[in-house]
């Protein structure tokens, strides 16, 4: 019977976690996110604009007075004076639509400012008509069309509240006390409250845009722009939103409620690529922000060469994001986003309960966004500070981050096929050279405990990438070291992929889609625990393969082996501790580590003791666990060098093969091994000379040995013949068509058939006279020799059992 057939869960087992994992590399799902029309970046020409306080080109105020005043009334006086006196001016020459103004603009350089109030802009929002009612353009993966600039322009509300397209250094501030003074409103009926696209040099200041399909204020393919306290709220994907641009900068500004980001300066112009850390300039900065209650603070897809420095993340699902994982970005990968002095802290909100109930299938204006719902638009670990998936040449120093119950800084890399690239050498072109350094983990301002579940989670792959010292939990266990100055790393690795199971919970994870409702199963970023999660579901499947195996492996081969118990007891407890390292709480602790310790000392003893009777699998198995005592110094103290690969991928291709070999090895029959070695049997006498009597055991004890007679002269005799040693008594072997034996076995044993053997002679001698004598003995001189009685050997014991009975007989006098 084949072994497939006496233990069919093995290779069921197996073959259901191989087929798993080829599905999950071969399925990654397709990644979806902002999608415009093909843009070019800035040449870098521009300049970042400087605000202008002269008095205004264009006014834009309502006709409701009563309204007017009632919002002004609590500002300041001068302030107050001043509002009343633009109204005034406003009601005689001014505007009651900020679209209106806009396409008033005839010049460069002129600013536009917006009174206290609520400005829905209604002649924007019907429905698109005739040619605008029927364009042809491309949709896009969440089902907007993605439409040229010249759609753009011909039909400028098919998407867009308030649309700036090709006005140069434009100016738009509102007049307000505060930023919530001037609401622009799109009332979920538009993409985009505000778009100014190709329009270089705008500003805008001190008014709120809110309640879009997508963005609040989107600038795209613009060299020059500032974003200066205004507020962003309550949108389907961000807040902000900047493509494409450069000499941008956001400062003051503050935005929450958003399906994706609150701040996305994405695709920022690519100034740096191809330089180290050091660089003239960055496109785009950001500082005295705050984000909050948003998926994510902060992202940046292609966030190339942004500075963001000395603003507030908090409340949200993740703090700050850079990646390269979605197509049609220029830029990718992403590079050179350098981040100090933030604050980054309590980003652990989890809006995906509201997928989950239906919530977020309703229509935007009946999903409760005004009352603090987000409905989450792409995959993001709850929990985490600063998410890095697929950057390079990024620098996280002197940041405070802290309050995060899953992880303070989350590095995994990108492969490039998910953003569209097919050529292999592109496949492992992310996630090299970050540097996470001087930043205060696990403590606030004022240096109260605050911590993170763990300060890092990395996947491995990369190059050059480094962690300051001493971060309070980690995995892997062991950090490649930042040096003191930028670029200096002790103890760096360059691997080309992550650490299997954590490359398996990222495509897992990743399989998500907000508008299907699809919260893929056995990921904990959308609730799985305990035995729900795939990492913990994997470490049980193979626990159980290789409980099974190594099971039957130790009853068939290793019962007797002291050294294999001891090594099988070993292995039973690296089982179960890599089990609980599995869990979300173990997971950043040594016991991910001790448990592959242990393993790699059962398949060690494991190994030394199948040597005896299995050595090409003992080869195996030592091997394996060596690579296994491998990859725990890998994570736990070191992480190897100068491969490409870490041990962890090794060891589980080599564990596939001795899963398979140890199961055919058990299941074969074989003797099992011995608690203790044994003396092997001697090879079967072909002598056939009758064996003489054997004397009593009186006898054997009480006579001595006779003399050996002296050898004449000029001739030598021939040394006498060694006894063999005797065969253990569960060794005999039956002897076929003899009379039953003693023990009532047909044919008796080898033992039971006495087989005659002539007496040797020295060379040259006649052999001499049988006489009724023990085997092998010599009767005392002048004593003759007591025969031997019936039905008992010549030593007293019974014919065919005893000592003497296993013995072979010897010759006489040589």
């Amino acid at each position: 019977m084949s072994w497939t057939r006496r233990f069919p869960a093995v290779p069921a087992a197996l073959l259901a976690a191989l087929l798993a994992l080829l599905s999950l590399l071969a399925a990654a799902p397709e990644a979806h996110a902002h999608e415009e029309r093909p843009v070019t970046l800035p040449d870098g020409s521009g300049s970042v604009p400087v605000y202008r306080a002269a008095e205004p080109d264009l006014l834009v105020c309502k006709t409701d007075r009563a309204d007017f005043e009632r919002r002004t009334a609590a500002f300041p006086e001068q302030l107050r004076q001043r509002n009343l006196t633009l109204y005034e001016r406003c009601q005689a020459a001014g505007y009651r639509h900020l679209q209106e103004a806009v396409d008033a603009v005839d010049r460069p350089g002129m600013n536009i400012a917006i009174l206290p109030g609520l400005y829905e802009e209604e002649p924007s929002l019907p429905e698109p008509e005739g040619e605008c009612a029927h364009l042809k353009a491309p949709d896009s993966a969440l089902g907007y069309q993605i439409l040229s600039y010249e759609q753009q322009v011909r039909c400028r509300h098919n998407q867009n509240l308030v649309a700036i397209l090709g006005k140069k250094d434009l100016q738009i501030e509102g007049t307000g006390a505060a930023r919530t003074d001037v609401v622009v409103d799109a009332k979920y009926r538009k993409l985009n409250a505000i778009r100014a696209d190709g329009s270089d040099g705008v500003y805008f200041r001190n008014f709120t845009a809110q309640r879009t399909t997508f963005n609040s204020l989107y600038v795209l393919a613009a060299d020059g722009f500032v974003i200066d306290d205004v507020l962003t709220r309550w949108n389907d994907e961000y807040g902000f939103l900047t493509f494409a641009s450069d000499h941008g900068l956001y400062k003051n500004c503050e935005s929450y409620g958003n399906g994706d980001s609150g701040i996305y300066p994405g695709s920022a112009s690519n100034i740096n690529d191809g330089r180290g850390y050091d660089v003239p300039r960055y496109s785009i900065e950001i500082t005295g922000c705050r984000s909050h209650h948003n998926m994510v603070g902060y992202s940046g897809t292609a966030g190339d060469s942004v500075w963001v420095h000395d603003n507030e993340f908090d409340q949200n699902m993740g703090g700050a994001s850079m990646d390269s994982a979605f197509p049609g970005h220029p830029g990718l990968p992403q590079n050179h986003a350098r981040f100090e002095r933030n604050l980054i802290h309590d980003n652990n909100a989890d809006y995906y309960p509201y997928v989950a109930d239906g919530t977020c299938a309703k229509p935007p204006v009946a999903r409760g966004y005004e009352q603090g719902v987000v409905c989450p638009q792409i995959s993001m670990p709850p929990g985490t500070g600063i998410i890095t998936a697929g950057g390079n040449w990024n620098v996280y120093e002197n940041n405070w981050v802290y309050g995060h119950r899953r992880a303070g800084f989350f590095l995994s890399a990108v492969p490039a096929f998910i953003r569209g690239e097919e050529k292999w050498s592109k496949q492992t072109d992310t996630s090299h050279h970050n540097r996470y350094a001087g930043n205060v983990l696990g403590k606030d301002r004022s240096g109260a405990s605050r911590p993170n579940g763990s300060d890092v989670w990395w996947d491995g792959q990369g190059r050059g990438n480094c962690w300051q010292d001493g971060p309070d939990g980690s995995t892997p266990g062991t950090l490649p070291q930042c040096g003191a100055a930028r670029g200096q790393v002790s103890g760096a690795s360059a691997r080309l992929v992550g650490e299997p199971v954590k490359l398996t919970q990222l495509l897992v994870c990743a399989d998500y889609n907000v508008q299907a409702r699809r919260l893929p199963a056995g990921c904990d970023w959308y609730g799985a625990r305990g035995l729900e999660r795939v990492e913990t579901q994997i470490a049980l499947a193979v626990a159980a393969v290789l409980l099974l195996v190594g099971a039957v492996l130790w009853g068939r081969r290793l019962r007797r082996s002291r050294l294999g118990t001891a090594a099988a007891l070993l292995g039973l407890a690296g089982l179960a501790l890599d089990v609980a390292g599995s869990t979300t709480s173990l997971t950043p602790t040594p016991v991910p580590a001790l448990a592959l310790l242990l393993l790699g000392l059962w398949w060690t003893g494991t190994g030394l003791a199948l040597r005896p009777q299995r050595p090409w699998l003992a080869r195996l198995t030592l091997l394996l666990g060596a690579l296994t005592l491998l990859d725990a110094f890998d994570k736990a103290v070191l992480m190897v060098p100068w491969i490409p690969l870490s041990p962890a991928w090794i060891r589980s291709l080599v564990a596939m093969v001795w899963v398979l070999w140890a199961a055919v090895a058990s299941t074969r029959p074989g003797p099992p091994t011995p608690a203790h070695p044994a003396t092997p049997p001697p090879p079967p006498s072909t002598n056939h000379t009758p064996t003489p009597p054997a004397a009593p055991a009186d006898a054997h004890r009480s006579a001595p040995p006779a003399p050996t007679p002296p050898a004449a002269p000029g001739h030598r005799s021939a040394a006498p013949a060694p006894a063999p040693a005797a065969a253990p008594s569960d060794a005999r072997r039956a002897a076929p068509g003899g009379p039953p034996g003693p023990d009532g076995r047909p044919g008796g044993t080898v033992a039971d058939v006495r087989i005659p053997v002539p007496e040797r002679s020295a060379p040259g001698r006649p052999a001499p006279a049988a006489h009724p004598q023990a085997p092998g003995r010599r009767a005392a001189p002048g004593r003759p020799v007591r025969p031997a009685e019936p039905g008992r050997s010549a030593d007293g014991g019974p014919v065919g059992s005893g000592a003497a009975a296993d013995r072979p007989a010897t010759g006489g006098p040589q």
